[in-house]
């Protein structure tokens, strides 16, 4: 419903950030990672989920989008509630988070407050074909680091739009970016993913 808000941090703490918005305030629920990442900042965007319960209408928010998806992997599960998600994104990266329900490291994802033994493997066993179709195992770690370039994400989006997959599409940026000096234009970038 509500992608993402941009714009003015009016408030920050490490659980929920306040974006003003032409004089709206939001309050949005945020991880310890987000808030690392946006604590020193005057303006940011946040990737938000919303979340509608009986008594509470709660707008989720991730620094990067990754983030928000391993989110939303997790609410799907049985028994994890967007708390729990939200502890999960606080106490590990998503680097960490995807490393663990790949490797089947019950223990890691079980050192998680909140999260038992049984919860960690249904966890690891309801997003383990997930994350792999997503991302293949040798290219976790290199998926999950940040684009440096601000133009990336961008074109990323604009693929993603054209039909590309998330992987394909990264993968593809990265690696015009890697032979390329960082001052390629948008419409460059996205000519050369699309050429191949």
């Amino acid at each position: 419903m509500i992608a993402y808000v941009k714009g003015k941090l009016a408030k920050v703490d490490p659980t929920h950030a306040i974006i003003d918005i032409q004089g709206i305030g939001y309050e949005v629920m945020i991880s310890l990672n987000t808030f690392s990442k946006i604590k020193d900042l005057k303006e940011c965007k946040l990737y938000t989920h919303f979340h509608v319960k009986e008594d509470a209408q709660l707008l989720y928010g991730f620094f990067e989008e990754q983030e928000k998806g391993i989110f939303r992997h997790l609410i799907s599960i049985s028994g994890v509630g967007p708390n729990t998600a939200l502890m999960v994104s606080s106490s590990l990266t998503v680097e960490e988070i995807k490393k663990a329900i790949v490797n089947d490291d019950v223990k890691t994802i079980q050192s998680i407050k909140g999260i038992g033994a049984k919860t960690a493997q249904r966890i690891i066993l309801e997003l383990k074909d997930k994350i792999k179709k997503e991302y293949q195992e040798g290219e976790i770690s290199d998926l999950t680091k940040p684009v440096l370039n601000p133009i990336a994400d961008e074109a990323i989006t604009a693929l993603l739009t054209l039909g590309y997959t998330k992987t394909q599409a990264e993968k593809s940026i990265r690696q015009i970016l890697k032979n390329n000096s960082n001052d390629i234009s948008l419409e460059e970038l996205i000519k050369r993913a699309l050429k191949g």
